[in-house]
């Protein structure tokens, strides 16, 4: 392998091979797919749930949380959930 190798050429690709990724966090699309509200209404709850967990601005909020929060049970959020 010489330095000009692209990444294709320094490792096998498999395009066929799909990679499973699994998310800890929860954004507003997210809860937009799953309560079927406006993407407004989604961003406004995540502000809603940081407030009742004394979270900040910057922090993110877990799908574990938001399942606490709403009462829905973290089987029927997690396939809802892309990526």
């Amino acid at each position: 392998m010489k330095n000009g190798d692209t990444i294709f050429q320094q490792k096998q690709y498999y395009p066929y091979m799909k990679i499973e990724q699994k998310r800890v966090c929860i954004y507003p699309k997210d809860v937009q797919r799953i309560t079927g509200k406006s993407y407004r209404y989604a961003r406004l709850l995540l502000i809603d749930i940081k407030k009742q967990l004394n979270k900040q601005e910057h922090q993110f909020i877990s799908i574990e949380e938001f399942c606490l929060y709403t009462g829905l049970k973290l089987e029927q959020v997690q396939p809802l959930i892309i990526g």
